[in-house]
């Protein structure tokens, strides 16, 4: 069974590489649209990552903004994200951080 786009975010955690996120102190903010949706802030820090059901902070290194349907098609491999930002289904406020913090991430199996 498909996850939804909160379960989605919620599993980063556990989808963390090890040693990607040595060193690391940052949050993003995710504000996904729809009743599978929500707002979350994801930090990364001392190689942990930890996932909270609000925004939190108000300086984010990176806010992505877009629908839990184009979330979930992006993130089980329907959708290209690259075009999707491109047709501005998924706004993104700092592109070459979100290319680095995708790479940090096991895709879902």
């Amino acid at each position: 069974m498909s996850q939804n786009a909160r379960e989605i975010i919620l599993s980063l955690p556990t989808r963390l590489k090890p040693g990607t996120a040595d060193g690391l102190n940052f949050y993003y903010h995710f504000i996904i649209s729809g009743s599978r949706g929500g707002s979350f802030t994801v930090s990364i820090a001392d190689g942990r990552c930890q996932v909270s059901e609000s925004l939190t902070g108000d300086e984010p290194k990176c806010v992505i903004q877009t629908s839990d349907e184009t979330y979930e098609e992006v993130e089980y491999g329907r959708t290209n994200a690259q075009m999707a930002v491109m047709f501005g289904k998924i706004k993104v406020s700092n592109i070459p951080s979100m290319l680095k913090f995708v790479e940090m991430f096991n895709r879902l199996s």
